[in-house]
C-alpha cells in the first residue's frame, strides 16, 4: 500500500505513497485501465515540444528561483469519500535526488523514502521492503528536485499528440517515453498557462501495475516557484484528495531520514 508521486511538484510524490494506499485498504486488487476525456487529434497549430516544456518551466518560476531551492517540506491532509477515509499527509525533499512521504491514515502510516540510490518503502501490508526494476527507476524520477529543468534528462522521448480539454481548460497533450519501457507518461499543459494540469502514468508496485490519474489544481507562488496545493487522484474508479496546508524551502534535512530504516 504506497506511492506519493508528484514529479511536476510536491503533490506528485504523494501520489506515489497514495496509490499503494488504495491497494492496501483493498488487498490484492487489480486496477483496470482508465482513459483520460475525449481525446482530440493533433493540431497544425500545437506548439513544438521545445516550447511547450520552455513554458512549463517558466509557468513554474524559471531555473534561476528553482536553483535558489535546495530543500521543501510539504504538509497537508488527504481525503479518500468512497472509503470514509481521511489523515495527513508529509513530504521532505532534498536536492538534488532525496525523498521522504509519509502518510498517516486509517490509524496506518505508510512511509516511502528515496536517498539517491536506494528506493523503499513501508507500510503495514507489505512491510518494509526494497524497490526495484521500473518501480524503482519511477521513484528515482520522482526524487528529482529539479524536476521542470531535467525532463529531458529524465525521459528517453517527448511527442505533442494532439489537444485536449480538461474540463473547461484546453490542453497540448504531451506524451513523454520512460527509458525502462512500458507505456508512456502523458502530461496535459494547460494552453493559457503553461502549467501541468494531469498526468496519466503507470504505477508499478508489488501487485502488479496500475494507472494513475493525477490532476493538479490551486497553484500558488511559494518563494518565487509556482506549486500546486491540490491534487485529485483516480485509481480503479476510487478518488482521492489531496489539500497541502504549507509548503516550506531551504529547512535543514539530514540526509539519514532519506536512507531504508534498518530491519528490526
Amino acid at each position: 500500500m504506497m506511492k506519493v508521486k508528484a514529479r511536476l511538484g510536491p503533490l506528485r510524490i504523494v501520489v506515489v505513497i497514495c496509490a499503494g494506499l488504495l491497494s492496501g485498504f483493498s488487498v490484492g486488487a487489480q486496477f483496470p485501465a482508465q482513459s483520460s476525456t475525449a481525446r482530440a487529434g493533433q493540431s497544425a497549430a500545437a506548439p513544438s515540444i521545445d516550447r511547450i516544456l520552455a513554458r512549463y518551466v517558466q509557468a513554474e518560476g524559471g531555473a534561476a528561483a528553482w536553483r535558489k531551492l535546495t530543500s521543501r517540506i510539504s504538509k497537508g491532509t488527504i481525503e479518500v469519500p468512497s472509503m470514509g477515509l481521511s489523515g495527513t499527509v508529509e513530504i521532505h525533499e532534498k536536492a538534488p535526488n532525496r525523498l521522504l512521504g509519509i502518510i498517516t491514515i486509517g490509524g496506518n502510516a505508510f512511509r516511502q523514502g528515496f536517498d539517491g540510490t536506494v528506493g523503499w518503502t513501508d507500510d503495514p501490508q507489505n512491510g518494509l521492503r526494497e524497490q526495484s526494476g521500473a518501480e524503482l527507476a519511477e521513484t528515482g524520477r520522482d526524487a528529482d528536485f529539479y524536476h521542470p529543468m531535467d525532463l529531458h534528462k529524465l525521459y528517453a522521448k517527448f511527442t505533442v499528440s494532439g489537444e485536449e480539454k480538461i474540463g473547461d481548460r484546453e490542453t497540448y497533450v504531451v506524451e513523454a517515453t520512460v527509458p525502462e519501457g512500458g507505456d508512456p507518461d502523458k502530461i496535459y499543459f494547460d494552453t493559457q498557462t503553461g502549467l501541468p494540469i494531469r498526468v496519466i502514468s503507470q504505477h508499478h508496485g508489488p501487485d502488479g501495475v496500475s494507472q494513475l490519474i493525477e490532476d493538479f489544481d490551486d497553484f500558488r507562488d511559494v518563494d518565487g516557484v509556482k506549486l500546486p496545493f491540490s491534487l485529485r487522484q483516480t485509481t480503479g474508479g476510487t478518488t482521492l484528495t489531496i489539500t497541502l496546508d504549507e509548503i516550506r524551502h531551504n529547512v535543514a534535512l539530514e540526509d539519514e531520514q532519506f536512507e531504508k530504516p534498518a530491519t528490526q
